[in-house]
């Protein structure tokens, strides 16, 4: 047997309804701010950073690499987040169905289309966090590779 925690099935429904969009949006706008506050982070370090300020291959990488898992958690997990959403708009949609109210066709539409909404909304912060971490990795790979070359010419 399932416990729910003294809700019945109706009231479970209504308050997914009422704050499916306010938690997938907020969880996505709160991952978008983590990956927008890192990658600054990580732009201005590439661009005040100094090769020569290191003395050891793993010190450098680890300097070069430090907050980019993040930024890739976010790029990978965003769709995911925004696929959740949508999968319980169409729960709360087929939901709405099952109750047998009247409903048109119209009104279905706008529901299955509003969940739709949340896989956009993934997706919007998955492809700049795609990109930015791409963008950083290569940064991240010259900083390594200008420390490789002077540390190879200072021998």
């Amino acid at each position: 047997m399932v416990e729910n925690f003294g809700f019945d099935e109706a009231s479970m429904m209504v308050l997914l309804k009422q704050h499916l969009d306010v938690t997938v949006f907020g969880i996505l706008g709160v991952m978008s701010f983590v990956m927008f506050a890192y990658a600054i982070e990580r732009w201005i370090f590439f661009a005040r950073v100094d090769p020569t300020d290191f003395t050891d291959r793993p010190g450098v990488e680890v300097a070069a690499t430090r907050h980019l898992t993040v930024i890739a958690s976010v790029a990978s997990n965003a769709p995911y987040i925004g696929l959740l959403g949508t999968v319980l708009g169409i729960l709360v949609t087929f939901y709405d169905l099952s109750q047998g109210v009247e409903l048109s066709a119209a009104s279905v539409m706008l529901g299955l289309a509003l969940a739709l909404k949340a896989t956009a909304a993934g997706l919007l912060v998955a492809i700049p966090a795609t990109l930015i971490y791409n963008g950083l990795v290569r940064r991240a790979d010259v900083l390594i590779a200008r420390w490789h070359s002077l540390a190879g010419a200072a021998q």
